[in-house]
């Protein structure tokens, strides 16, 4: 083809240049319709269908059988449209417009008609040229075109070639269009397709610029948006090996959306062929190209076109369009208004309503909407010339109508505004059709939605309400076609490099981890005071644990401590109703009902240990338990001393007992106590016991505690504790072997052995238990030791002022009271 166009071109150059009489070589006579006029456009179409190879005995020359193919209609458009415009008075006054179409079948004959159409072909040489140049149709065949008409600066504005290619105004600087550039379907095909979540589709294609360009640009704008192409199979009409492929993939295919990015003719000959292959259960997507072609539809294809979808142009009305097209009736009929030898007469009555084709579908037009505005679109640049002086705007320099046709803003008498962009296109307008069948193989095309350019992002596609779509491979809903389903909330998705982005894994998000959105890359951590739902798909709010009394270790802890109190209580009611008898007088009464009151604080300062812990129970609890254990420590010290100096007090020529009388006794309990008070003073004012959340130690829930503040000073409450107990079990061990009737220092002796028993165990066990459990471990060994020092102590003595009154008397006691030593 190139030399074609490099010949032509340098004839067009030298007749120009050289002002020669303009001949063509070759074939000519293209010439199919034409009215004369001031100016004229120019116009070329194919509007015969088929071509056959005479042998003239010299050569093959290429030649068209007759014969009406939708192009036909554009022409007699382009036709009904100058007429309209010579009528209007305001556009174009004075100057009568005229044209001259051209008709021509395959890609070289078309170029001749278009040099023919440039160079005219009066016997007066080349004072016959045209303004401007409509088509062609084929984006192929428009390029070629505008390789001729580029150097001679004649417009050329096609009214269906989509390629976007011929955005290139480097390469095609004179050529417009009235249609949207294919870039534009491409991104609404895209959005139609992550509208309705089709992630995973096939492309079969025809051969040539129309078809590669589109199937390029779709799968670069696709890849944008996440979609991803599972095959692209070329199509080609004689090759029975392709078609076979296709087959073979259409079955075996995991993708049930397959977009169809054809021209009408390969259309026509792939739905042929397949139709025989019974194929289903494909959603297919189609180009403008054949989309609204309901031609295409038989009983035999419903299994492939029943819920088809595409972009189409938008339907629109041409006042006056209809009557005139319908006017052309001869061929349709095979009769003639004049007398002929080989066709009837036309009679009049024949009604072209009757008969489906293309040609008298006249009730609204799509394509023809653009052959409408192309030539509304050189008209409006003619316009300008009549301002300009010598064929060239007095401004730039340009030649009027190139240059005037760039800025062209209008809206036609059917109301479609035309308004041309920098790379010589129109805004992109399409409709969403659906196709609906029915039983008898017909179709009924639906708009169910559009894309428009002009509106914002976000806003250029829409799907109409409440609206009934028809779904392809007889579904019912919205096909799925995925290359694997999306990762659930819980989940992340892995991307294999080895693979499509489609097709990817999913993996269970990671303890502590979730995920709350489909798909979702990667996994995130939860705040520290939330953890992940059983479903992993949402951050809750840990739980909160703490020592309750509402649970069952609370409940025992809690009643192991009423029992405590209870029983120091009854211990003290025991005492008080035999405090006149030997054995409690022996035993040092007022230490004695000291003590039990030490001891049934004891008991009680474990229950602040249990509840949910707060800024005044943490520093009550670890004050609280720290004092009235030196309370309950200082008071059996006393007892312990009291031992010793009444042993000391029998031996000949001894006062110890004066030098530590009850007076002494009080005072040394208190001085004991109140060291201890002076530790936690210290510890509360310093850095007090506070509520803490720990959330280290379990990572699903917190555990509310008491966190201690100072551990100098936990250490020294504890450590005092341990320091008069360590004198007091010395003390005792001491006075172990002194007579029954003072025997009280062995049961101290084994109370303070069970004290340090239980606290020795405590700190290990402290340190290694968990969350509550800490706590319930500090609650027994308070309980503990405060049960070991009651029973030890006092419940000797309470069962013999019980069960054995007879040995509660004073001549009992002293029966064992040694003599005195000199």
């Amino acid at each position: 083809m190139g030399w074609i166009t490099f010949i032509y071109f340098t004839l067009l150059a030298r007749a120009r240049s050289e002002n020669q009489t303009c001949k063509l070589i070759g074939q000519t006579g293209f010439l199919e319709f034409s009215k004369g006029g001031d100016l004229i456009i120019g116009g070329v179409f194919s509007m015969t269908s088929t071509r056959k190879l005479h042998d003239n005995g010299y050569q093959v020359v290429q030649i068209c059988k007759n014969g009406m193919q939708c192009m036909e209609i554009f022409a007699r458009t382009l036709i009904f449209t100058v007429e309209e415009i010579n009528r209007d008075t305001k556009l174009l006054p004075g100057v009568s417009l005229g044209y001259k179409l051209y008709n021509g079948c395959g890609s070289e004959n078309l170029l001749r008609a278009a040099v023919e159409a440039v160079i005219g072909e009066d016997s007066k040489g080349c004072s016959d040229q045209i303004q401007a140049l409509i088509g062609h149709s084929s984006s192929g065949v428009s390029e070629d075109i505008n390789t001729i008409l580029s150097p001679l600066s004649i417009p050329q504005v096609s009214h269906l070639s989509t390629c976007a290619c011929l955005s290139d105004k480097r390469r095609y600087p004179t050529f417009f269009r009235t249609v949207p550039s294919d870039h534009f379907q491409i991104l609404g095909l895209v959005q139609l397709m992550k509208y309705f979540d089709w992630r995973w589709v096939g492309i079969i294609h025809s051969e040539g610029l129309y078809s590669a360009e589109g199937t390029a640009k779709f799968h670069m704008e696709a890849k944008k948006e996440g979609i991803c192409v599972e095959y692209t199979l070329p199509y080609s009409k004689t090759s029975q090996f392709k078609l076979k492929a296709i087959v073979k993939t259409l079955r075996e295919s995991s993708s049930k959306v397959v977009l169809l990015f054809l021209s009408l003719s390969y259309t026509k000959s792939f739905l042929s062929k397949i139709e025989k292959y019974n194929i289903a259960g494909k959603q297919w997507i189609g180009g403008e190209s054949w989309i609204t072609q309901a031609v295409l539809a038989s009983v035999k294809r419903k299994i492939i076109l029943q819920g088809a979808m595409g972009f189409a142009f938008p339907q629109t009305d041409i006042p006056g369009l209809d009557e005139f097209l319908l006017t052309f009736w001869e061929k349709f009929f095979d009769c003639s208004f004049s007398p002929s030898h080989t066709t009837t007469m036309c009679t009049g009555t024949e009604d072209l309503r009757t008969v489906s084709s293309d040609y008298t579908d006249v009730t609204h037009f799509r394509a023809e909407n653009n052959v409408y505005k192309a030539v509304y679109l050189v008209a409006y640049a003619l316009h300008s010339l009549l301002q300009c002086k010598n064929g060239s705007n007095p401004t730039t320099g340009k030649p009027c109508v190139l240059d005037h046709i760039h800025y062209v803003n209008f809206t036609t008498q059917n109301g479609a505004m035309v308004v041309i962009d920098e790379n010589g296109g129109s805004v992109a307008q399409y409709d969403l059709v659906n196709w609906q069948m029915k039983e008898n193989g017909s179709v009924e095309i639906v708009k169910i939605g559009q894309y428009d350019s002009s509106y914002p992002e976000g806003e250029k596609f829409k799907l109409k309400d409440n609206l009934k779509i028809v779904w392809g491979g007889h579904s019912h809903e919205v096909p799925r076609s995925v290359c694997t389903e999306p990762c659930p909330l819980g989940t992340r998705k892995a991307i294999d490099k080895f693979k499509l982005v489609c097709c990817f894994d999913c993996f269970e998000c990671p303890e502590g981890t979730i995920s709350n959105q489909t798909n979702s890359p990667d996994c995130l951590i939860c705040p520290p005071e939330f953890w992940p739902n059983e479903k992993k798909d949402n951050c809750v709010l840990k739980p909160t644990e703490y020592l309750s009394y509402k649970e069952i270790m609370g409940a025992l802890l809690t009643g192991f401590g009423c029992v405590g109190v209870f029983l120091s209580l009854l211990t003290s009611i025991i005492f008080f109703t035999h405090k006149e008898t030997p054995i409690v007088k022996a035993n040092n009464s007022e230490l004695s009902f000291l003590l039990l009151f030490s001891l049934k604080l004891c008991f009680l300062c474990s229950l602040t240990f249990i509840g949910r812990p707060t800024e005044w129970s943490c520093m009550l609890r670890h004050t609280a338990f720290g004092i009235t254990f030196v309370l309950c420590i200082s008071c059996v010290l006393g007892k312990t001393i009291v031992v010793l100096m009444a042993f000391s007090a029998t031996l000949p020529a001894s006062n110890m007992m004066k030098w530590f009388g009850p007076a002494k006794q009080r005072l040394s309990v208190l001085a004991f106590t109140l060291i201890q008070v002076i530790i936690c003073i210290f510890w509360v004012t310093i850095n007090p016991p506070l509520p803490k959340r720990n959330m280290k130690y379990y990572k699903e829930k917190i555990i509310l505690e008491c966190a201690l503040g100072s551990a100098v000073g936990f250490c020294a409450v504890l450590g005092y504790i341990g320091l008069l107990a360590l004198l007091c079990f010395i003390l005792a061990f001491l006075a172990r072997k002194l007579p029954d009737s003072f025997n009280e220092a062995k049961f101290i002796t084994f109370s303070m052995l069970i004290f340090f028993a239980v606290w020795i165990t405590f700190i290990p066990a402290y340190v290694s238990s968990p969350g509550k459990f800490t706590v319930a471990v500090e609650i027994f060994a308070i309980l503990a030791s405060s049960f070991g020092l009651l029973i030890c102590i006092f419940f000797p003595k309470c069962y013999i002022i019980i069960f054995k009154p007879e040995q509660n008397s004073k001549k009992h006691l002293l029966g064992k009271i040694p003599p005195r030593t000199l």
